[in-house]
């Protein structure tokens, strides 16, 4: 079993170490991107173990950087890399890597940002499975600048929801960076001091793997947090069967609140003159008492209320353009139209 499983590893010929490139090119991690390089090889190589057995996979590396992640991940023998890397400072430390696997391992180097680039076209076609079939041969890798770690795996889930980017080639797994108190959002269960709209949102696509976590000191510069590293799968079938960003709004609009009724908060959904009304309304559809906190919510509690706010919409169409946080004139203008249609 060793034997082949070592048979099944790529040897990359000797290369500077991350250390010594970060001084040969003078790179330097810029605060304003939220860049932090992980610098230890035994945690390096844990982050990548944790995505599972990724040989003969196509691999999405985001945010590689100097390429510390990317030479474990080309260890495991994978088909093709991608990395998109928004910095043009990383490209040839990046294009040293893909030069010493050439024959290896087919490499990709995108510059731009991930939230713009089109994954699609450097998957292989013949990597497409069934979304009811097991994960196909894809995995997206990355240590993830903080900055934009949230905006994306919402970006994400919204892409799981419709099935579209990467998760059009089937229910493809992430093994993710995040910062340690994020990451812990992720994973909150009903009743966790961490639950929030981030847990909910991410368990009602994803199967969540709070893996392991990392000591900010492994990192350079020393970010003031620590790290945890979790892996997504998508669901067979997604707890909520709604459109994705009328959940969000839902279960935004409900932690809006989050320390007090959750009806105070789904009270918000609607303009004031119907508000007590159409969330009480709400709650009774669903069948979920309006003094539940928002933490105190289950996930399939959750779905019911948004089907609940679906059904009322669908009664009220006016309702669903009715957006709380919106500038003054323009609210006043949706009650107006709310006020003709539902009073």
């Amino acid at each position: 079993m060793a034997v082949a499983k070592k048979a099944l590893q790529v040897r990359l010929p000797p290369l500077p170490s991350i250390k010594d490139v970060i001084k040969l090119y003078k790179l330097r991690a810029l605060r304003e991107l939220s860049q932090n390089f992980l610098m230890e090889p035994r945690l390096i190589d844990k982050i990548v173990r944790a995505a599972g057995n990724i040989s003969g996979h196509t691999v999405c590396e985001v945010g590689p950087g100097p390429g510390g992640i990317t030479r474990s991940i080309i260890q495991q023998a994978p088909r093709r890399v991608i990395l998109v890397e928004k910095d043009p400072r990383f490209i040839p430390t990046l294009e040293l890597i893909a030069d010493a696997c050439r024959d290896k391992v087919d490499v990709d180097i995108i510059t731009g940002d991930i939230l713009k680039t089109d994954l699609t076209k450097y998957i292989p076609v013949d990597a497409k499975k069934e979304w009811q079939e097991p994960p196909p041969p894809v995995n997206l890798i990355g240590n993830l600048p903080f900055s934009v770690s949230t905006i994306l795996i919402i970006r994400w889930l919204e892409m799981i929801s419709k099935q579209e980017g990467p998760w059009s080639y089937g229910r493809t797994r992430m093994t993710l960076t995040f910062q340690k108190e994020v990451a812990e959002r992720m994973a909150a269960k009903i009743l966790d001091k961490q639950r929030c709209r981030l847990s909910v949102m991410c368990q009602s696509w994803c199967t969540v793997n709070y893996k392991f976590d990392i000591s900010g000191a492994a990192f350079l510069p020393k970010p003031d947090v620590d790290v945890g590293v979790v892996t997504l799968t998508p669901l067979k079938q997604p707890i909520m069967k709604l459109p994705f960003k009328m959940v969000e709004k839902v279960v935004r609009q409900i932690f809006s609140m989050r320390q007090k009724y959750s009806i105070r908060g789904a009270q918000t959904l609607f303009p004031e003159k119907v508000r007590e009304e159409m969330a009480l309304r709400m709650y009774k559809i669903a069948d979920i008492d309006p003094i539940t906190r928002p933490y105190q919510i289950a996930n399939m509690e959750f779905a019911r209320l948004c089907h609940a706010y679906n059904e009322i919409i669908k009664m009220y169409p006016a309702l669903e353009n009715y957006d709380f946080r919106a500038p003054k004139d323009k609210a006043k203008l949706t009650e107006e139209v709310v006020d003709e249609t539902v009073l």
